[in-house]
């Protein structure tokens, strides 16, 4: 099985999962990253001889919108978990990326796994988030806190994007 062959193979972007469920995180709030990375199994035919596929990944690369990114070997973990981090320093809305490169190893007919020269790499779905400027204020004790009413999150428009961080950074964790 070549390369090209791999590359031809339905492998499943993973599913990025960043921000809290709601969408919005604060400004300079840690924003937890993780996906799941599990192996995938495929199978297939070549030449009428059934082969199985696995394709393992072995990297991620997180592009945080905002111009920064992240390359973890490692998955990351849900909250509380804080292995794959970032914050947002700007208020608007931005896309959470998720490319993963995969490995791949093939079986001809139940015999033994032999690696497919090269990778290659699938990107998830995009995970919009909203990073909100939040400011304290004084507020009359008596009067009850809508707690589905705020923070208000803006409808996403060319004017509530958020903007590149200057100060954007590469990291490898």
């Amino acid at each position: 099985m070549s390369l090209r062959d791999f590359q031809a193979m339905p492998v499943e972007p993973l599913v990025a999962s960043a921000g809290p469920e709601d969408g919005w995180l604060p400004v300079h709030m840690v924003n937890v990253l993780h996906t799941d990375d599990e192996m995938q199994s495929l199978a297939t035919e070549v030449l009428g001889v059934p082969v199985e596929v696995r394709a393992v990944p072995v990297s991620f690369h997180w592009d945080l919108g905002d111009g920064s990114t992240i390359t973890t070997s490692t998955a990351g973990a849900p909250y509380p978990s804080e292995e794959i981090t970032a914050e947002y320093a700007f208020e608007g809305w931005y896309d959470v990326t998720l490319t993963t490169t995969f490995s791949g190893q093939f079986s001809v007919a139940g015999g033994e796994w032999q690696d497919i020269d090269g990778t290659i790499e699938v990107a998830s779905d995009p995970v919009p988030i909203y990073s909100k400027s939040l400011e304290s204020r004084l507020v009359d004790g008596a009067v009850p806190v809508d707690e589905e009413g705020d923070p208000w999150v803006p409808e996403r428009t060319a004017e509530t994007e958020g903007p590149q961080d200057p100060d954007a950074t590469h990291r490898e964790i």
